[in-house]
């Protein structure tokens, strides 16, 4: 195929318009040639004959008469065995061999390949003569705990592929061809364990889509119990600055029940994505007892990386969870910060002069959004396994004022909202999810009539504690009062939880279960309480016990003596 080629004749910021002669698409990768350095880009509008291309580097140097070269080719990541475990940037680089290379300074425009040279353990599924198409799986590599498909091509066109001829069982180069295959029209394709797939083209080589109705385990009470998230859902965690969303994101990473872990840190500040890079390898993971890394995938582009490179990093992300969700796995994909990703939305849309909708962001800007979300779901492939992308974004509203437009545009697509509240934040409450302005449409480990119930109660209580605040404890009848109590206990031992206790810090759903049935039944009994002084110490006294108890190891005799002990002490102030 002949290469196209153009020159630059205008640059403003990382956006270059492009002349050029000959055939270019949208979204087609580009290089531009400063000097000995070839500068990587991507095709984001063409008009007449002039294409506007995103520059994913740093842009200085570039000048008018530049060449430029047309690869032909969509932004497409590579995949294949070797991809667990990687640190890679938002254009599937694999930074530790690229900081190895640079230096402490990464260089512009040096490109490394993403999956590493190696030889892998290759087991045949199909057989010579047996019929493929696109997603098909032609053999199988095991890779750390997972047993990794090797599949022919998403992008593969056509129902008539047969295959001519197949590597036995060995070891194999991952480049290496092990698979050739041919259909009716006499063309043939050489297979290797890496294919390429372009970033923004979902993959859909699977049998059905399925109703996101399983809930995904996080092992945080407020969570599983009162905001569930789905297996194959979508939820966003807004909240301002400092109030926990990164920290939030860490423990449902570790403790979400999920195969696979993704990390796309799409413009966060490096210091936290520093945090993430050097925890992860020393965790321990619940599940295996090994590292937590061995099934974790960061894609890493921080706010000192160059802008355009954020979308690059979401869209990277999500595409190696479908290939992932591909193998029947359930993969937890966690974007930090959309946000950060939505502002390179706009300054790219101010140098095309687009018209600007609300705040100057794109008048697109909620059609976007809403295609990256859709991009998640629960699905069965064509041979009856069931695999899921679960796509949790935070949002960094300025302000915490969740009305600004990205919060918005993410709320009308996704299925959960935990929205972290300053103020709980500030009261050191963790997580600080605010209970009463957060929601979900998806089913609990908790029936949800017994959870409106918990969640009336609560409302009730604050209701109670702003009045408070103007009339005072005096002004409060008894009955009233033991209300505002008792939301207070829900929050205080059921809302939060300990980050610091090793026990508390992660709660399976068979203890939320058991420990909401205690207090659901403490918050539904009448107490036989008129003194506010009595009130107070007889809640303080039950709150403590809860507290212990979330101490206590689950299922042996400290944890049962303790249940006894709780049920004993607010049953002895009931109302028979």
């Amino acid at each position: 195929m002949e290469t196209v080629t153009g020159h630059v004749t205008g640059i403003n910021s990382n956006m270059a318009n492009v002349i050029f002669e000959g055939a270019v698409r949208k979204n087609e990768v580009g290089y531009i040639l400063v000097g000995d350095k070839r500068l990587k880009g991507e095709v984001i509008r063409i008009t007449n004959g002039i294409a506007s291309m995103q520059i994913y580097e740093m842009s200085n140097g570039i000048k008018v008469g530049d060449p430029v070269e047309f690869t032909g080719e969509l932004m497409s990541v590579d995949l294949g065995p070797g991809i667990l475990t990687q640190i890679y940037d938002g254009l599937q680089n694999p930074l530790p061999e690229l900081a190895e290379q640079c230096g402490f300074f990464l260089q512009r425009g040096v490109y490394l390949d993403a999956i590493p040279n190696r030889d892998w353990e290759f087991t045949p599924v199909a057989k010579v003569g047996d019929n493929v198409v696109a997603g098909d799986t032609i053999g199988t590599v095991p890779e750390g705990i997972f047993t990794h498909k090797i599949m022919v091509p998403f992008t593969l066109q056509g129902d008539d592929w047969v295959v001519k001829s197949i590597k036995s069982k060995g070891s194999y180069n991952v480049r290496s061809t092990i698979c050739v295959i041919s259909n009716g029209a006499g063309e043939e394709k050489e297979l290797s364990m890496v294919i390429t797939q372009p970033i923004k083209q979902p993959i859909k080589c699977y049998e059905e889509r399925l109703r996101p109705d399983e809930p995904l385990i996080m092992k945080l009470r407020c969570v599983d119990a009162f905001l569930p998230v789905a297996k194959g859902g979508t939820f966003c965690v807004p909240g301002p600055f400092g109030a926990g969303k990164t920290v939030l994101q860490h423990m449902e990473a570790k403790n979400g029940e999920a195969d696979i872990v993704v990390i796309a840190a799409c413009g966060e500040r490096a210091g936290e994505v520093v945090e993430v890079l050097t925890e992860f390898p020393e965790l321990d993971d619940p599940r295996t007892g090994r590292s937590l890394m061995e099934r974790t995938i960061i894609i890493c582009n921080t706010s000192s990386m160059p802008v355009a490179a954020r979308e690059a990093s979401c869209y990277t992300a999500v595409t190696i969870a479908e290939y992932y969700r591909q193998m029947g796995l359930n993969v937890l994909l966690l974007a930090d910060s959309t946000s950060r990703w939505a502002q390179a939305m706009r300054e790219m849309s101010g140098r095309l002069e687009e018209i600007p909708g609300e705040e100057a962001f794109p008048a697109y800007l909620e059609s976007t959004i809403a295609t990256f979300y859709e991009r998640a779901g629960k699905v069965r492939l064509k041979d009856g396994s069931i695999g899921s992308v679960t796509i949790g974004g935070t949002v960094s509203p300025a302000g915490g004022n969740f009305e600004e437009p990205v919060t918005q545009a993410t709320l009308k697509v996704v299925g959960a909202f935990h929205g972290l509240s300053r103020e709980r934040s500030d009261a050191r409450k963790y997580p600080a999810i605010h209970p009463m302005d957060s929601w979900s449409k998806y089913p609990g480990i908790i029936e949800m009539d017994l959870v409106e119930r918990a969640r009336g109660i609560l409302r009730r209580s604050i209701e109670i504690n702003q009045m408070m605040k103007v009339v005072g404890e005096e002004g409060t009848t008894a009955e009233d009062y033991i209300t505002y109590q008792k939301g207070e206990l829900l929050d205080a031992v059921y809302l939060q939880q300990n980050s610091f206790d090793p026990i508390d810090a992660a709660c399976p759903p068979e203890r939320q279960k058991i420990e909401f049935d205690v207090l659901y039944d403490s918050l539904m009994q009448k107490y036989d309480l008129e003194d506010k002084d009595e009130i107070r110490s007889f809640f303080n006294q039950l709150r403590q016990e809860f507290l212990d108890w979330h101490g206590t190891v689950f299922e042996t005799p400290e944890f049962e003596a303790q249940k006894t002990k709780i049920t004993d002490l607010y049953k002895s102030k009931a109302l028979a």
